[in-house]
């Protein structure tokens, strides 16, 4: 039996209601991706809390208001964790609706294949429940997928269940001069493989034994953090095209492997076709036909 919509939930709907714009703010750390809602536009705040945690079946379901530290604090006691490499003070819902996945990608896949059921807050104001709340047999269309990355243009988020993974018995991060696609061809599922054109910095994960030897494939040094992932603009190419694409002016930082170039200037992202921008133009008229949600914004894709 499907489980009850809790009280917060409940509450969560009433507020967004069934007319008025409406925008969801969570911890604003990737506020502007997408473009800042227009202004005049309602605030309203997803419900938080863990709700629901089974570490036997590494499940979490909690609200979308949740902190990624709350979150992170909850799990690390069973020695679990979701690899959301974002800033604490970053929310569950706001992660997903933004979809941008952590540094980690390359080892974990990307964020929306965490997500086990969603619920949102449809234009009526009305719960919409998706997916199912353990990794088994879940049919129909995979509404948790597309919600992932919508920026809240086709529902609000209000909770979410969630995969869990146990926390490496060891992560390493390792710099220096090296080429960073020898350095994929060398090792066996790297966390990370990060480079600026010059730089190149891996992270190492797993059980101790395997990430010494692994460290000892490569000419590099230990460090204690990963660089700053420059925020303001990316691109998503083919992770083969990393070695001749043109270089950003700037700073950027590519994840190889993966096809992402994290930039500091903004840049429309080419990875966009004009047939994914009808499709997701059609989807935001049939969910959210009025309009209400996130108006100013527009969904980029990853």
């Amino acid at each position: 039996m499907p489980e009850e919509i809790s009280p917060e939930v409940l509450a969560f709907a009433t507020e967004i209601g069934s007319s008025g714009l409406v925008t969801v703010a969570g911890g604003r750390t990737q506020w502007t991706v997408g473009g800042s809602p227009l202004e005049g536009v309602r605030e309203v705040t997803a419900p938080s809390g863990i709700w629901a945690y089974e570490p036997e079946e590494m499940t979490v379901r909690c609200g979308a208001g949740t902190t990624l530290q709350e979150l992170s604090a909850a799990l690390s006691k069973y020695g679990q964790m979701v690899p959301f490499d974002l800033s604490p003070s970053a929310t569950v819902g706001g992660a997903l609706a933004v979809g941008r996945s952590g540094y980690r990608r390359l080892r974990y896949g990307h964020i929306r294949d965490f997500v086990l059921q969603v619920r949102h807050i449809d234009h009526k104001g009305q719960v919409v429940s998706a997916g199912g709340p353990t990794v088994k047999n879940v049919s129909g269309y995979d509404l948790c997928r597309l919600m992932v990355g919508s920026l809240g243009k086709l529902g609000c988020l209000a909770e979410v269940t969630l995969r869990c993974l146990p926390i490496p018995q060891t992560s390493k991060w390792l710099t220096g001069r090296q080429d960073p696609f020898d350095v994929f061809a060398k090792l066996y599922r790297p966390s990370a493989i990060l480079w600026d054109g010059d730089q190149v910095w891996v992270c190492l994960e797993g059980v101790s034994s395997d990430v010494e030897a692994q460290s000892d494939l490569l000419d590099l040094e230990e460090t204690a953090v990963p660089p700053r992932l420059p925020d303001r603009g990316r691109m998503s190419l083919a992770p083969k095209a990393l070695k001749t694409f043109d270089r950003p002016s700037g700073n950027w930082v590519a994840e190889v492997g993966v096809g992402v170039v994290h930039m500091e200037q903004p840049n429309a992202d080419p990875a966009i076709s004009n047939i994914n921008l009808s499709l997701m133009r059609e989807l935001e008229n049939r969910l959210d036909p009025g309009g209400r949600f996130n108006p100013g914004r527009k969904v980029l894709s990853e």
